[in-house]
């Protein structure tokens, strides 16, 4: 029989999360942009291999979807847009869990909450770029042609433009109005929106 196990972090437990943050981008010093991304992306490999619980699962096509954005040739980043997600993603590559991942059904738990939270700072991101995977499959279907062959096609070009600073935006108002600055309280949060029909994007098949 399925059990409900509701968690609830207080602002002393989030604050845990962001200390643990901190020593991973100071262990993490001195790494390449390609180190950072395939620490991440072999931890959602091993976190896929272990059949994980649902609560996990689901975070990880986030985790996924911060990959993808980096990866993504269509989507092509500035760098300093690239730089917040390539933040967000230190923590998971480098050891150092609270949990060990090998422990059954609980060792992913605390990278899943640390996705979850990464996830949530970077909303405007993440969103500008399910708009633009969603864009692009409805094109790509439109033209016929096969999204992931698209590559940098100049038909993207306006609507990465309008999309990316649509996500500035939103970032810059955000971080004027003083939210959005580390993990703040933990009953400050919204749902952060499911990302599992947006389109083709770069990535591993989360199931």
């Amino acid at each position: 029989m399925p059990m409900t196990v509701n968690i609830e972090l207080s602002d002393k437990d989030l604050e845990h999360f962001n200390r643990a943050a901190d020593k991973a981008r100071a262990l993490a010093e001195g790494k390449s942009n390609k180190e950072i991304i395939d620490g991440a992306t072999q931890l959602l490999s091993n976190a896929q291999q272990s059949d994980p619980p649902e609560f996990v699962k689901q975070r990880l096509f986030l985790l996924d979807t911060l990959i993808a954005m980096l990866r993504d040739e269509g989507w092509a980043m500035s760098e300093a847009d690239a730089k917040h997600v390539r933040c967000a993603l230190v923590y998971f590559a480098v050891p150092g869990d609270a949990i060990p991942d090998d422990v059954p059904v609980l060792g992913f738990l605390d990278d899943a909450i640390m996705i979850e939270l990464s996830a949530r700072e970077l909303q405007h991101e993440i969103d500008a770029y399910a708009d633009f995977c969603e864009f692009r499959q409805n094109e790509a279907d439109r033209r016929g042609l096969a999204p992931d062959t698209v590559g940098r096609a100049n038909w993207l070009d306006s609507r990465r433009e309008e999309l990316q600073e649509r996500m500035r935006r939103r970032r810059e108002r955000e971080s004027e109005s003083g939210f959005g600055r580390g993990y703040g309280s933990s009953s400050g949060y919204g749902s952060v929106r499911s990302y599992t029909n947006t389109g083709w994007r770069p990535g591993f098949k989360v199931s």
